[in-house]
């Protein structure tokens, strides 16, 4: 029996982008199709943040800045649609009143949706969603190289005496010994610290910093080269806080900070990237009350698509 072909976005021929579905990229919803490859499922959860509130709208500001999405893929020559089934799996529930019961929960939800090989891109919500995140992707490929862009580190201890918070994701997840040692970075850091013990502290759970300021000496691809020598083919997770943009190109996030990468400058570090063993990602922190534009959610959904289209070329 011939494969059954997959489902792609709402015709915009039919019915025009700014209606329709209020899906990601207006494609098929989970329960619409028989199987998928690819699922792209929201994680509303805000619980962890430490400054501005707001990331739990951010799944469906990120589903309404992709409406404008097209089949075509041309900067990477796919079609991400057509290669693969890709679906919008909807929002994972997660308690919004206890952090360590939402955990649970999202990595129980992500497990389910990445059995028998399938792939999961997660938009969040705070960058707290990243560690259910990693231990379900952990409990399918073991030790994982993640690929960190955000602004901060997030390998702090704890706020206020809680150990999981958007600040403190990937302390934990070392801890936890989900990560490899010595096959992980951050990318984009920029801004104050606490101290200078938080880059010792880094260093000693296995990280590299690649700071925002490298862009200006080696450009994307340098940049790209350098992430690429260190995860070499282990399996990679890719999270990407949107704050690694400069709030020029992300206002509507929960911790800003000056002097980020522009948008241009994040696609074209992540193109670099492709035919990576990427295994997973998300992008999260996307707070919709203080974007304008659509700008944030925009940038949000162009990097959902970008991976979208890295899981198909390698697929392909």
């Amino acid at each position: 029996m011939k494969p059954q072909e997959p489902v792609g976005q709402a015709d915009a021929l039919q019915i025009p982008r700014f209606a329709g579905p209020s899906t990601f990229a207006r494609l098929p919803r989970r329960e619409d199709v028989p199987g998928f490859d690819i699922a792209v499922v929201g994680a509303p959860f805000d619980t962890g943040v430490t400054y501005r509130p707001g990331a739990r709208f951010g799944p469906a500001a990120v589903r309404q800045g992709s409406r404008l999405l097209k089949p075509y893929n041309a900067a990477l020559d796919v079609l991400p649609f057509a290669s693969q089934q890709v679906v919008d799996a909807g929002d994972l529930v997660c308690n919004p009143f206890d952090i360590a019961t939402a955990l649970n929960e999202l990595e129980a939800g992500l497990r389910e949706l990445t059995a028998e090989g399938r792939h999961a891109v997660t938009i969040g919500g705070d960058h707290t969603v990243a560690l259910p995140a990693l231990r379900a992707a952990h409990a399918l490929h073991g030790p994982l190289a993640l690929v960190h862009f955000d602004a901060h580190l997030d390998t702090w201890d704890t706020y206020f005496g809680e150990p999981y918070t958007h600040g403190t994701p990937f302390r934990r997840a070392a801890e936890e010994g989900l990560l490899m040692r010595d096959a992980s970075a951050h990318v984009g850091i920029r801004g104050s610290l606490y101290d200078p013990r938080d880059l010792v502290d880094d260093a000693r759970f296995g990280f590299t910093i690649v700071h925002c300021a490298e862009l200006d000496d080696v450009g994307a691809r340098g940049v790209a080269d350098r992430i690429r020598a260190r995860v070499q083919d282990a399996p990679v997770y890719l999270s990407i806080d949107i704050d690694t943009l400069d709030p020029a190109y992300a206002p509507g996030t929960g911790t800003p900070e000056s002097g980020g990468m522009s948008s241009r400058e994040l696609l074209a570090v992540l193109r670099g990237l492709t035919g990576l063993n990427v295994v997973g990602a998300d992008v999260v922190e996307v707070a919709p009350a203080y974007d304008h534009a659509e700008i944030t959610s925009i940038a949000a959904a162009t990097v959902v698509y970008e991976l979208v289209s890295m899981l198909a070329k390698a697929r392909a």
